[in-house]
């Protein structure tokens, strides 16, 4: 047994340090006699463990601790992972260190789940960050999974929110203990009374998830993540030498259980995340069931069907990676309990189980909540289109689509007719994110409005029903409970914010359709003063229809340049989307109509010219602001009968049906 690992660790001992010492004779001799003392030592321990059968200390799984950070969005996940990773030795080059998709540090949130591992105290801690919005539900579904643990951040003002509900269900749900971190404890308005009025809250809401007594008993901290400290006793001023986040990382030690896992069993891993390497291919990460994988090693991929296992592909692993800290590097080998990642396979993709040769029965993969709206993609159309992007053709939209659809579980897509798909989510903010990825890699689009899934149950029409949280001031509070009255919301609770003079926080619940663009409402509403937080709860007898939501639109009818002087007459009549000078097309939507009715103008007429003159005759032409209209804002306004064209440069609505004369003979079908 010593053997093979003595000459293993020469050849590869050898190679890492004539590549890092200096050519001078000097050199080679310290590193003779360094390499042959340590090779002494390690041929005896080799020797010591074969035959006593230990397994090599670096793979023991009682070291491990994997641990998920779990919590409602803006309770401050993402700044706490800073703070752990800087008190482990991590190179922070930046705030918000873990978030690196582009737009995730442009909006400042967290769309998609990643893991780290750091060290401390001999232990080694594999940190999972998640995101705290409904609609990425589905990539905290992905990964709890993975862990044993995890700390539930609630910000100590705002307690529990309808997130919070979600994210610590789907804990529970998996048999986690977790552990109560009550952040921002910092703040004036948040006293001792407020957080055991908070932690009763917490408790209650384990209570009616059905946890158990162990995890009921859950240990409870405060933490400043913005100041970087964390105290098991309520303060706001901990001492200078404990203003750090020791104490919650012995509690992670000392209240996550280790992994119960074998590494005499064959390997088995599920795949929970997928990315994809120019020069490595695909990089499959997931938590190591059992056994022991080295670089070099056959494995298989598998697949599960519904009667049995199929077997998808057999390759051998090219590189094993661990993301530490900030940085990856490369391992030799890992053992079960450990997440890591791996590359060497083509096909599997999240849900599937990598396993050894002799293994033929594949892990069942996670199961996720429905998708409870979707839209559709297809082929712009417009007579400006193929003028900004370079992907045009119904078959990169589907590749591009599929190819999402093996790395996103929460997304579906159902190719559909005419080089349309229907792409399904968790709500509008994730299709959007998807729609803004594919613009910005030079794809044009033409989206349709997003449609809710219901379903049928005995003979009985579902829909789905959101839990929503609003948070407003007194002044507001009329026209907001006006408008989701007639989006079909009920109220369930209604009372002041703790702490916050002159606010009420409401509580409702109210169908997904009728949420769908009433976010920007709701800022314009309150004059950005309000937080409004939702998430899914169940699916609920259908309502009935919504009451009315919108007004009518300006619908272009001539092509051509946009003039100032055409505008200046159609600004009585609504708010206009446009400026002068942009192109314009017939069906284009250019504002909105001042009534509930649509109405066809021309935008493109030009001042008519004269030869004579007179000094009175110009009129100076004053336009207000347009409207700009976000692809946020414009997925929740367009109706059923219109489009949102996108492309890399400009976001434009229009009509289905671009000739106002075939609109006019529909309008008239539907009425008959």
């Amino acid at each position: 047994m010593a053997g093979p690992l003595l000459r293993s660790l020469w050849s590869n001992t050898t190679r890492r340090s004539l590549s890092s010492q200096s050519s001078s004779p000097s050199s080679y001799l310290k590193f003779g006699q360094y390499s042959l003392s340590s090779l002494r030592a390690f041929s005896a321990a080799a020797t010591a463990a074969s035959s006593t059968g230990a397994p090599n200390s670096s793979l023991d799984p009682n070291r491990l601790r994997n641990v998920a950070v779990i919590a409602h969005v803006d309770h401050g996940k993402t700044t706490l992972m800073d703070r752990i990773l800087r008190q482990c030795g991590a190179d922070i080059p930046h705030e918000r260190a873990m978030d690196s998709i582009n737009l995730e540090r442009e909006r400042g949130i967290t769309i998609s789940s990643k893991v780290t591992s750091v060290f401390w105290k001999d232990n080694e801690l594999n940190m999972v960050d998640t995101p705290g919005h409904a609609d990425f539900g589905g990539e905290v579904e992905r990964v709890v999974g993975m862990v044993e643990g995890a700390i539930l951040v609630v910000d100590a003002g705002e307690g529990p929110l309808a997130q919070t509900k979600f994210v610590l269900a789907k804990a529970l749900k998996y048999g986690l203990r977790p552990i109560l971190l009550l952040n921002k404890v910092d703040r004036p308005s948040v006293s001792e009374e407020r957080c055991d009025e908070v932690e009763s809250l917490v408790f209650d809401l384990f209570a009616n998830l059905g946890a158990t007594e162990e995890q009921l008993d859950f240990p409870v901290l405060y933490a400043s993540a913005k100041e970087g400290w964390a105290s098991s006793t309520f303060t706001k001023e901990p001492p200078a030498d404990a203003r750090n986040m020791s104490q919650l990382l012995d509690a992670v030690v000392r209240h996550v259980l280790p992994p119960k896992a074998n590494l005499d069993e064959p390997f088995l891993m599920l795949v929970s995340m997928m990315e994809k390497d120019f020069y490595l291919g695909r990089i499959l990460t997931g938590r190591v069931t059992s056994g022991i994988v080295r670089v070099g090693d056959k494995v298989n991929g598998l697949r599960k069907t519904d009667s049995s296992t199929e077997k998808i592909e057999e390759a051998k692993v090219v590189k094993l990676m661990k993301k530490k800290g900030t940085t990856i590097v490369s391992i030799d080998a890992a053992g079960a309990g450990d997440i890591i990642c791996m590359a060497g396979l083509s096909a599997p993709s999240i849900g599937h189980t990598v396993a050894s040769t002799e293994v033929t029965t594949a892990l069942p993969a996670v199961e996720l909540d429905p998708p409870t709206i979707s839209m559709t993609f297809g082929v712009n159309d417009s007579p400006l289109a193929g003028r900004d992007g370079t992907h045009l053709t119904g078959g990169r939209i589907g590749d591009r689509l599929m190819a999402e659809a093996e790395t996103n579980l929460a997304i579906n897509v159902i190719p559909g007719m005419s080089e349309s798909f229907e792409v399904q989510g968790r709500g509008e903010l994730q299709l959007g994110i998807l729609i803004e990825n594919m613009r910005r890699e030079g794809f044009e689009l033409s989206i349709s409005p997003p449609k809710v899934m219901y379903k049928t149950e005995n003979g009985q029409r579902l829909e789905p029903i959101e839990e929503v949280t609003v948070e407003i001031n007194e002044e507001h509070v009329g026209v907001v409970m006006e408008a989701l009255s007639h989006r079909r919301g009920e109220i369930t609770d209604m009372g002041p914010v703790p702490g916050d003079d002159g606010r009420t926080r409401l509580s409702l619940t109210c169908p997904s359709r009728g949420l769908v663009g009433y976010r920007c409402v709701f800022s314009s509403d309150t004059r950005g003063t309000g937080f409004m937080h939702r998430a899914f709860l169940t699916y609920e007898k259908y309502r009935g229809p919504l009451g009315n939501v919108r007004k009518g639109v300006l619908v272009s009818m001539g092509f051509g340049t946009i003039t100032a002087h055409s505008l200046m007459g159609l600004e009585p009549r609504g708010i206009l989307f446009v400026s002068p000078g942009l192109d314009s097309y017939d069906g284009m939507i250019i504002g909105e109509h001042s009534r509930d009715t649509d109405l066809d103008v021309n935008p493109v007429k030009a001042k008519e010219l004269t030869n004579i003159r007179s000094a009175g005759k110009d009129e100076n032409v004053k336009l207000s602001p347009p409207r700009s209209m976000t692809l946020e804002e414009a997925i929740g306004y367009v109706a059923a009968d219109e489009l949102i064209e996108v492309t890399p440069k400009t976001i434009r609505l229009r009509k289905r049906c671009l000739d106002v004369n075939k609109r006019k003979s529909q309008s008239k079908r539907a009425k008959e």
